[in-house]
């Protein structure tokens, strides 16, 4: 009998909030111990968090895409399967996530809500009185979620004078829409669908930044707003590289396994870097100070189905072609499949990525932040070149390079980038440095 309330665990390392990115429950359904609850990020991982009981789901805390506080409620769970029946959970609201407000959208509640309302209304007294205006929390701000905040302030209402029908005070959906109706807007075209169909098939679609596109958005725009970006580009012939390449393959692919480009680039990388330590540093602009590392822990930008995710090679120095090259493999089959964990994903030193066939000619990679250093891949191109006066095809490919221009200046930036190319059209040295 009762009520468990699961809280958002601490998951250690300073975190302190984390985002709803997937709710694999609603409310009414019944729970095992352990099954998966829901999927929360921090900073670039995702997370599952299990039940610790068995038992029906009676509330949800929060909307896909909304941020929780470590130690917020997450879910509560009726141990005894009587969910919203139960007089406890009748004192929240039914879950956000099933009457989900989008930016200029009416939700309509699921039917596992109404449900859930009708249940809490069969146990509770009938109001005869339209109940107050919903209470304060201890700021002076009604209590409501942040889609419904956001919703309120395009309409122009103050969530102040909106009722509450809930028991406990939150604000609904149908509380917003019930004051619309009664006393109107300060801003009628707020009401418009947010998707509206226009002529033919053409038709406008809103879609929700949350998750993993979220946590890029924000520190992409974070990086290139606070870095003042130094951008270098340098030309390079790959030709012998290719060719060295291609024999390697031939002779120990079956013994070693097959190299691509990355474990030629990494290893010229870390060579380089011991002449120019300053750009495998980290930079903390709030306290202005430089990390410079003696290890390299090279990111390897990875293209993942929900965005560009950095896994990292540790120690990248000590490994050969061969060794760095099954821990790159290993670390992007991690990254896609969703396997890759926040260790595997954080403390990286400096880094590297490629397109591959789509690099182009030039790019502007951008630093991944407290890094100060990116080399970008762009793709092998065979042009004609002028070699003692006589034109012969060679396979050329840029390397498109960011720095901190705090940090490291631009002759250091581009003497670290020549020094790269002359290893990669020297591929030899690769091997026995």
């Amino acid at each position: 009998m009762g009520l468990h309330t699961v809280r958002m665990p601490d998951l250690g390392e300073g975190i302190t909030e984390v985002e709803v990115v997937a709710w694999r429950v609603q409310v009414g359904d019944t729970v095992a111990e352990d099954q998966v609850l829901a999927d929360v990020m921090t900073d670039k991982a995702t997370v599952e968090i299990p039940s610790p009981v068995a038992g029906k789901v009676s509330w949800l805390g929060g909307e896909v895409g909304e941020v929780l506080a470590v130690g917020a409620t997450l879910i509560d769970i009726a141990l005894n399967g009587d969910g919203a029946a139960q007089a406890a959970p009748a004192a929240r609201t039914p879950a956000p996530a099933t009457q989900k407000a989008t930016s200029g959208s009416t939700a309509k509640a699921e039917p596992e809500v109404a449900a859930a309302k009708e249940a809490a209304q069969t146990t509770a007294p009938k109001q005869t009185e339209m109940p107050p205006a919903a209470p304060s929390t201890p700021d002076n701000k009604p209590i409501a979620s942040p889609a419904l905040r956001r919703r309120a302030w395009e309409l122009g209402v103050d969530l102040g004078q909106v009722r509450s029908s809930a028991a406990g005070g939150r604000i609904l959906q149908a509380d917003l829409d019930a004051h619309v109706a009664q006393h109107g807007t300060q801003n009628p075209a707020a009401t418009a669908p947010a998707a509206t169909a226009r002529t033919g098939e053409d038709t406008l679609q809103d879609i929700k930044v949350i998750g993993l596109r979220r946590r890029i958005a924000q520190k992409m725009q974070e990086s290139k707003r606070r870095i003042p970006h130094f951008a270098y580009v340098e030309e390079c012939d790959v030709t012998e590289l290719e060719s060295l390449r291609a024999q390697l393959n031939t002779r120990c692919g079956d013994d070693r396994g097959k190299l691509t480009l990355l474990p030629f680039l990494t290893r010229a990388m870390v060579l380089a870097i011991a002449d120019f330590p300053q750009v495998n540093a980290l930079f903390d602009d709030e306290t202005g100070v430089i990390t410079r590392h003696s290890a390299v822990h090279m990111g390897i930008a990875t293209q993942t189905g929900a965005g560009l995710m950095v896994p990292v090679l540790r120690h990248a120095q000590n490994g050969d072609l061969w060794t760095n090259a099954r821990a790159i493999g290993q670390l992007a089959e991690m990254t896609r499949s969703g396997r890759a964990t926040r260790d595997e994903l954080t403390g990286s030193t400096i880094t590297l990525t490629s397109l591959g066939a789509l690099g182009g000619i030039v790019s502007t990679p951008i630093i991944n932040a407290p890094e100060v250093a990116i080399v970008g891949v762009n793709r092998i191109v065979e042009r004609p070149m002028v070699i003692s006066g006589q034109f012969v095809a060679r396979k050329m490919m840029n390397l498109s390079s960011s720095f901190d221009h705090r940090v490291v200046d631009g002759q250091d930036a581009a003497r670290f980038i020549l020094a790269v190319r002359d290893l990669l059209e020297s591929p030899a040295a690769l091997l026995v440095a």
